[in-house]
């Protein structure tokens, strides 16, 4: 995993869109290590790499939506394992909201799971991707605010 992260971190604001695209996907991982890595001890612009971190991980968002817009039960249990349990779990927590609830696919575990739902419901594209790049956005802002401001803090004396 050390060999992936710094194989993304060397690739700047490339790497930064793949890890991203990958951890936005149903594939686990970490693009908030590679986001910290390329802002912190990197130095790459913090706006561009929040930008490009929400473009990759939307995109892997928009990937899971079209895996459940394809609505092949089996083949997303076999090929991507995501459980029957956890779609099930996403769909209450969807249920009765619409499109919105793609905000919230930023969450680690469930997220990719109400991407999948909200595909499997048809629920509206535009609606769900851009609800999902606010809620991605607004994390990935967070996590870089957070990440300026330590290293702020550790280079004064």
């Amino acid at each position: 995993m050390d060999t992936i992260l710094q194989f993304l971190i060397d690739w700047g604001y490339w790497g930064l869109f793949i890890g991203s695209f990958i951890a936005g996907s149903v594939i686990p991982f970490s693009s908030e290590a590679v986001l910290a890595a390329c802002v912190g001890p990197l130095g790459l612009d913090p706006i561009v790499s929040t930008l490009a971190a929400t473009a990759g991980n939307v995109a892997g968002g928009m990937t899971c939506y079209w895996m459940g817009h394809l609505g092949k039960m089996e083949w997303i249990e076999k090929y991507f394992h995501v459980k029957k349990e956890k779609l099930d779990r996403a769909e209450r927590f969807v249920h009765g909201r619409g499109a919105w609830m793609a905000f919230f696919a930023f969450i680690p575990i469930l997220g990719s799971a109400i991407s999948i739902v909200l595909g499997m419901m048809r629920a509206n594209i535009w609606i769900v991707m851009l609800s999902m790049t606010i809620g991605k956005i607004l994390r990935y802002a967070l996590l870089v605010w957070g990440v300026v401001e330590a290293s702020v803090l550790i280079t004064q004396p």
